[in-house]
């Protein structure tokens, strides 16, 4: 199976506002493109694009392609099970969505310390185990966001989870926070075969500052951003596939170009992107991956992830002040980051465990006053 995989959380869509207005027609050329280069593996999940994604995934994949040309993987929304009964009223649901009779992947979503907990409680475990001995689940795993030593843990009490979903990337490979380095030798030492997810970061590597962008461009010219850190996580030895969210053909036909005959970084290339991890991590802000798990319940309707794009770009990517903007024109139609009323709900969907509501006392200090001096 070829390292690139599709993940169908970023679609193509027909109204920039309204993330249920999937732009089908591209997303089939996308598919068929996909398909055509050798590529095989796709990414779908319940929440993603507000519960379309695997209704995408049915209709440009599954309705025009034979079964076995694809390897589809799904995931267990975990964190809205409060009952064992659950397990298998989202699992049908997602089957109808997906129009299929079993995932070649299947995973249990986001596990961290609490999840995990709650999903040993409702025994999603053992519901993963059942799947697979009744042939709906080829192979079971998980996804995960929390410190390696939960991760620890988890490998250790069940061993037969067969592979691990890990945010890797150039800019978190140190972190403290995400701790990608360390994630990836836990996996690795309990022989688990890791899936890749957010290896450009949620795009913030395909769009770089200047002086970043520049070290690239003098190594390899002909080579874009987001293919540096692509490659950077697909040569890591352990890992299986590289998940790539692609929200347009272009972005498709560029990400497949460079993976068609994967190359692994070589010595000089992989110093390349060590001085820019260390170039922007020197400049870091919000290690927001718009993942959009926070949006959803928000009682005052705060566009979380886009506020905290605006304010990466104004403090770690540099760029002009004139995108309060844009803050200005999201504001219209969405809360303030000044409205925030603390609830917390956010914070609690937050697979990267960010202090969302403190961070949006910062955004706001950035965005909000100039708003109102307008």
């Amino acid at each position: 199976m070829k390292k690139l995989g599709f993940g169908l959380m970023r679609l193509p869509l027909s109204d920039a506002g309204n993330p249920q207005s999937i732009d089908l027609p591209q997303v089939c050329r996308m598919t068929d493109c996909f398909l055509e280069k050798g590529f095989t593996y796709f990414d779908t999940a319940y929440p993603y694009h507000q519960g379309t994604s695997e209704v995408a995934a049915r209709k440009a994949l599954v309705e025009r392609h034979p079964r076995a040309s694809f390897t589809l993987a799904d995931k267990m929304p975990t964190w809205l099970i409060t009952d064992s009964g659950d397990y298998q009223k989202y699992f049908d649901e997602q089957l109808a969505r997906c129009g299929v009779d079993y995932f070649d992947y299947y995973l249990l979503h986001a596990l961290d310390k609490k999840n995990y907990a709650d999903t040993l409680k409702h025994g999603g475990f053992a519901f993963m185990q059942r799947l697979k001995a009744e042939g709906k689940v080829k192979r079971a795993g998980f996804s995960f966001h929390d410190k390696a030593e939960v991760l620890e843990q988890i490998l250790a009490e069940h061993p037969e989870m067969e592979f691990v979903q890990l945010q890797i990337n150039y800019v978190d490979w140190e972190s403290k926070s995400v701790e990608a380095r360390r994630c990836y030798e836990t996996a690795t030492k309990h022989h688990k075969p890791v899936i890749v997810m957010e290896p450009v970061k949620g795009g913030l590597l395909a769009a770089l500052p200047p002086e970043a962008e520049r070290l690239f461009k003098a190594a390899r010219r002909d080579a874009s951003t987001a293919s540096w850190a692509l490659r950077y996580a697909a040569s890591l030895d352990n890992v299986a596939v590289v998940l790539s969210g692609m929200s347009n053909f272009d972005q498709l036909a560029d990400n497949v170009s460079h993976m068609q005959d994967f190359a692994p970084l070589d010595g000089a290339e992989r110093k390349v992107v060590e001085a820019a991890a260390e170039l922007l991590n020197a400049g870091s802000a919000i290690p927001c991956t718009a993942c959009q798990y926070c949006v959803d319940g928000c009682p005052q309707n705060i566009p979380i992830p886009k506020y905290f794009t605006l304010y990466n770009d104004r403090k770690r990517f540099r760029l002009a002040p004139n995108h309060a903007n844009s803050y200005r024109n999201l504001a219209q139609s969405h809360g303030k980051a000044g409205d925030c009323i603390e609830c917390g709900q956010c914070e609690a969907a937050c697979p990267q465990h960010l202090k969302i509501t403190e961070l949006l006392k910062e955004v706001s200090a950035v965005f909000d006053a100039p708003a109102q001096k307008k």
